[in-house]
């Protein structure tokens, strides 16, 4: 407690603070601090690293050891400890805008003097270099430009400094070139261009690329490698920024989100002011892009490979379920359970709004006999006879359950086309073969039975009800559950073979058909998005095929599910019904309520589709990356904290210099690891 003189003294003196630290500035450092014998609380060289360093982040391409090298500038006093007052200091220097270059002055100016001695700078460098590195002449001509010559070397101010650093990587990929063209042509092995950029530009590029160096002799021809294309992939590698923005630029303005080469110098052409890329850095490109296609259209993905560093092959190959799987399973199955609500809102709508088509159709397909004997004329007669018989309720009888089951059979059958038809989706061009949009067709109708037979068995029995009290006013009218309750679970399943044989075929036109209209006729892509009246138009149109080719295994299903009237024929299996209604009713037969199931299913998916698109838009699932109107970003963001992503870049600036510059230099045989101080 300070003393009345203390308070005195102050008040007639005054006196100094220590500045204020912010909370989270506090909070970070004294998470990992140690305490002195005073109670002063500071970190040491491990304990700083991992403040800068967490043991969260990917350490593949910089090695954690290195980080310790940052420890330097912040311990400005050099007493082997970081005060809280320095680690303010310190990420108050990681926010500044040139933070990167500031740190690497810092780490250099070992005098503080506010300048760089020639022979400071070479001491520390020659400390940190690696001992295999390819050779680096300071008294080069290059070199001499920025330092002087040998005998009237200069001091490096701050901004001579961070000159020298940007340029550093060319020249250093120059002399290397030069030390392995022995004979001076111009030329020099595919291994020997990989090592010089494993040992420039390593810490720079995603394993994609440094897997494939060696493959660049395929992107220009010939057996070796001039140094002009060694010149081109390094301008390549240093505008990864700007061959990005012109990536997503052409995206956009492409149909299907993919880009060819000629696509891409035309937007770098329009969007680049003063200079454009060469051919050869273009052909560069899109040979390490397109690696995996050949079809010379690439997306997102395939770019994403060579452009962002973090891409790694250990990633794509790792089977462990990570957080982040583990989450992106979770968002799959909530993605599966929105689209199978939206699916059976869809279906009930749509079901609603043509059900009077679908009992016209259903009474149409049981008639049974000769012209003569038969009590409609065609679908018209049906209509108006239930109309005058019936009433307009009677369009409606059995729609409940229609409803109630109808909902879960679309949303299956949209569900799983989803699900199929993005399994075998390229996620690079964002298209899929014929054949397999057939399939996630086929598979959407045969999943749908489950519910579709049972649904489908009690609504005929419900719709042709109307005509059997016609008839005999002596027949009692049955509900849905005594229906169900009399059918019992292997009655609901009657006729399921030839609802298969319906469903199947039917989904495996009406699917490809639909998506085809929409990109093709309507031309939807990932920049134009349909109307509800275009969605409408191409639900119907793709319906009419597909409602009536699959027409004559709906007209035996009907036979089979309907309660037969005395006297009417019955019939035990599939191919017995086929065999007799083509025997009784001639082939035409197959055909009856044709017209009423084009007119009732055409509008009916029409409807259906439309409906969840427009709900897919009004209730989007939060998360989902899918969408294909919105353009990812190529590089990868990182969500680390920004004293990481500035020590990391800082560091990378002085990887130019070299790629072990600041691994602890280790006798043969043995290992270094982080110390670690006590935990207190």
């Amino acid at each position: 407690m300070a003393t009345v003189t203390d308070a005195v003294k102050d008040t007639l003196v005054g006196f100094t603070t220590e500045s204020p630290v912010a909370s989270e500035t506090r909070s970070a450092f004294m998470k990992h601090a140690l305490s002195d014998e005073n109670g002063e609380s500071y970190l040491d060289e491990s304990r700083f690293v991992d403040v800068i360093a967490p043991d969260t982040e990917d350490y593949r391409k910089i090695k954690r050891e290195q980080y310790a090298l940052l420890f330097r500038v912040a311990d400005r006093r050099q007493t082997g400890r970081v005060t809280l007052q320095d680690w303010a200091y310190f990420e108050n220097l990681l926010m500044k805008p040139d933070a990167e270059y500031q740190i690497s002055f810092r780490l250099f100016d070992t005098r503080g003097e506010g300048v760089i001695k020639f022979d400071d700078f070479k001491r520390l460098y020659d400390a940190n270099k690696s001992p295999t590195s390819l050779p680096f002449d300071w008294n080069s001509e290059w070199a001499s430009l920025y330092t002087g010559g040998r005998k009237k070397r200069h001091d490096l101010t701050y901004h001579q400094f961070s000159q020298l650093l940007r340029g550093l990587q060319g020249e250093r990929v120059r002399q290397a070139f030069q030390h392995f063209d022995k004979n001076g042509d111009g030329y020099i092995e595919p291994e020997q261009f990989q090592q010089i950029i494993e040992e420039t530009a390593k810490h720079k590029l995603s394993d994609h690329l440094l897997e494939n160096l060696h493959t660049l002799i395929n992107a220009t021809g010939g057996s070796k490698i001039s140094y002009a294309t060694v010149r081109a992939f390094q301008n390549v590698i240093q505008s990864f920024e700007q061959v990005e923005q012109i990536i997503r630029t052409a995206a956009t303005q492409s149909s299907d989100g993919t880009i060819t080469r000629e696509e891409f110098l035309n937007v770098s052409a329009r969007s680049r002011r003063f200079s454009n890329f060469t051919p050869m850095e273009t052909d560069i490109l899109f040979h390490f892009a397109g690696m995996d296609s050949e079809s010379g259209r690439l997306g997102l993905g395939a770019f994403a490979k060579v452009l962002d560093a973090s891409w790694s092959l250990g990633n794509q190959q790792d089977n462990a379920p990570s957080a982040s799987s583990r989450s992106g399973f979770m968002h799959q199955v909530l993605e599966s359970a929105h689209h199978f609500g939206l699916g059976s809102i869809a279906g009930a709508f749509g079901a609603f709004m043509v059900y009077p088509i679908d009992l016209v159709k259903t009474r149409m397909q049981n008639q049974r006999g000769t012209a003569g004997h038969l009590m409609y004329k065609n679908s018209l007669d049906c209509a108006s006879k239930v109309l005058k018989n019936e009433g307009v309720r009677g369009f409606y009888s059995g729609v409940l359950p229609q409803m109630v089951g109808v909902a879960p059979e679309k949303a299956i059958k949209l569900t799983v086309n989803d699900l199929v038809r993005a399994k075998f989706t390229d996620k690079e061009t964002g298209k899929i073969w014929y054949p397999y949009e057939a399939l996630a067709g086929a598979s959407a109708g045969g999943c749908q039975v489950v519910f579709t037979n049972p649904l489908e068995i009690v609504k005929i029995r419900l719709q042709v009800q109307g005509e059997l009290a016609k008839a005999d006013a002596n027949t009692p009218k049955r509900s849905a559950m005594w229906i169900v309750r009399n059918l019992g679970l292997k009655g609901l399943y009657k006729g399921a073979s030839a609802c298969l044989a319906r469903d199947i075929p039917f989904s495996a036109i009406y699917f490809p058909a639909y998506n085809h209209l929409k990109s093709d006729f309507f031309g939807e892509s990932p920049t134009k998005k349909l109307g509800v009246l275009q969605l409408l138009t191409a639900g119907a149109i793709a319906g009419m095929p597909a409602a009536y080719l699959t027409t004559p295994f709906d007209v035996i299903k009907t036979r089979l599910q309907v309660e037969a009237r005395k006297g009417d024929q019955t019939y035990t299996s599939l191919r017995h019904a086929a065999k007799l209604i083509y025997e009784q009713e001639g082939f035409k037969a197959f055909f009856k309520g044709g017209p009423a199931r084009i007119l009732r299913s055409s509008p009916q998916f029409g409807f259906t589709l439309a409906g969840y698109e427009v709900l897919q838009n009004l209730f989007p699932l939060g998360g989902s990356t899918d969408d294909p109107t919105i353009v990812q970003p190529v590089l990868a963001e990182s969500k680390a904290s920004l004293p990481y992503l500035r020590s990391r870049n800082a560091l990378k600036i002085l990887m130019d210099l070299d790629e072990g510059f600041g691994i602890p230099k280790i006798p043969k045989g043995q290992t270094w690891t982080l110390p670690t101080a006590p935990r207190s």
